[in-house]
């Protein structure tokens, strides 16, 4: 395994759902830097004891990338963890350019998103034939703005399936921008820590789900899926169909 700096998407929670490739890393490093606030501390429990661990919650960037050019100069692996995958809100852009330059080499191992891990413990397919095949990822605006093209109501017109991060502290904020579209009777489904043991799930509608979290108390860690896909009506898929061909299959009935 070639020492180097590897960012590592830890998935959503449970441990399991770490990659195999990625757990091999994260056991084989030297140094690993977590993020803290939002990595199941599990995930790392597979480090050699001799491994230094940092935890990048307090950390700032110049003090990661210190870490990280301290440890490849005298040849050490580095497992930078990161929760779900790291190519969805994981700040990772920043750190690889800033390894760029300073000439260290690099590779991302890709993981679970919490948005994946979220339909599934819905057991909801985003891509309902009839129903939606597009799924739109954002999230509302906070410190961290949204370009303008990019507002929630605007997204909302395509009516497609859709995973809102990081925005169920703004749940009264978020149902009434997605209502300038999507009707009142809309479903909508909040994942609390999708996969971890203390995952709660609330299923309601663009009408009644800001109440709903509020009395549940939800206000971080939290997918906000909204659309169709969550109903019970759709087309069944072409792919599995008896009368329809493709390269694999005849399409003749038996």
């Amino acid at each position: 395994m070639e020492k180097q700096v590897y960012f590592i998407g830890a998935g959503p929670g449970d441990p399991d759902l770490i990659t195999v490739k990625g757990k091999k890393i994260v056991e084989s490093s030297d140094v690993i830097i977590y993020a803290g606030s939002l990595v199941n501390p599990d995930i790392i429990a597979c480090a050699k004891k001799e491994a230094a661990i940092y935890n990048s919650a307090s950390m700032t960037l110049e003090e990661v990338l210190e870490v990280m050019e301290k440890a490849t100069a005298s040849n050490l692996l580095v497992a930078r963890v990161h929760t779900g995958d790291p190519s969805i809100y994981g700040a990772i852009r920043e750190q690889m350019d800033a390894l760029e330059k300073k000439g260290i080499t690099y590779a991302v191992i890709p993981g679970v998103s919490s948005f994946t891990a979220a339909a599934a413990a819905l057991k909801k397919e985003f891509t309902l034939p009839g129903v939606s095949q597009t799924v739109i990822c954002t999230r509302l605006e906070g410190r961290t703005p949204v370009p303008e093209g990019e507002a929630l109501e605007k997204l909302a017109s395509h009516q497609a399936s859709m995973a809102i991060f990081l925005s169920v502290q703004d749940m009264d904020n978020v149902v009434a921008r997605l209502m300038t579209h999507y009707p009142g009777t809309t479903p909508v489904a909040i994942v609390e820590k999708a996969s971890w043991p203390e995952e709660r799930i609330l299923l309601g509608t663009l009408e009644d789900i800001a109440e709903k979290v509020k009395t549940a108390g939800i206000t971080k860690t939290a997918q906000i899926l909204v659309g169709d896909f969550l109903g019970d009506e759709y087309e069944l898929s072409l792919l599995y169909d008896k009368h329809f061909t493709h390269m694999f299959r005849d399409g003749i009935p038996k």
